[in-house]
């Protein structure tokens, strides 16, 4: 048996290296003023790869993206952004679009194949589907994040949009709504402000 036949569990892994915590998240930050640098469409592909990989409730998968890089597209998105975020998308080389579908539960019989019953779970229930799209395609655009930190790229995660609006430009005819923004590029690390303070564990959290 190959070594890529074995199935891998934790203890295969070590914990990451000081450098690339500091790339995901002690040193990484939030960008709003880009180095002029574009971003290929494979990278694109391998941020989605990466970050399909991560857990969601049932496999449900209900993240959907759509990358704003064309000037067709940017300009379509513009006047849907609140004020305070216009210069800063119109300048990213690529802005995502994070949306979940609310018709998620229709590819479950391929997602999670092992409950053939898995669509009932939620066909039906409006407040199940809203809950279980919005929760799960969240946590995916986190991951989103995290995963094109891990590959390189700089992210300027947002809200400040008419969500109405972006739904009707760029997921008309279905059953996506969108969530929120990313700007991703190659961040000008000279027009960050100090990054701002953090909770300490003993104010947040509590063992029991």
């Amino acid at each position: 048996m190959t070594k890529n036949a074995l199935a891998k569990t934790s203890l295969d892994f070590d914990a990451l290296d000081e450098d690339a915590l500091d790339q995901i998240f002690n040193e990484a930050r939030t960008h709003s003023f880009w180095l002029d640098r574009q971003v290929d469409d494979a990278l694109l592909e391998q941020v989605y790869d990466l970050a399909k990989m991560a857990p969601t409730s049932a496999n449900c998968q209900p993240m959907r993206v759509v990358f704003v890089k064309s000037k067709e597209a940017k300009e379509k998105l513009k006047p849907l952004l609140d004020a305070g975020n216009v210069e800063k998308t119109m300048s990213a080389p690529v802005t995502a679009i994070i949306g979940h579908d609310l018709e998620f539960y229709e590819k479950l019989s391929v997602l999670f194949p092992h409950a053939p019953d898995a669509r009932s779970w939620f066909a039906g229930r409006e407040e199940v589907i809203k809950t279980t799209a919005f929760r799960n395609g969240s946590l995916q655009g986190g991951y989103f994040i995290l995963a094109a930190r891990t590959l390189g790229l700089d992210c300027g995660p947002m809200s400040g949009f008419n969500n109405a609006k972006v739904d009707e430009a760029f997921f008309s005819g279905t059953k996506i709504k969108s969530n929120f923004l990313v700007n991703l590029g190659y961040g000008d690390a000279s027009k960050l402000h100090p990054r701002s303070p953090r909770p300490a564990f003993a104010e947040m959290c509590k063992i029991v």
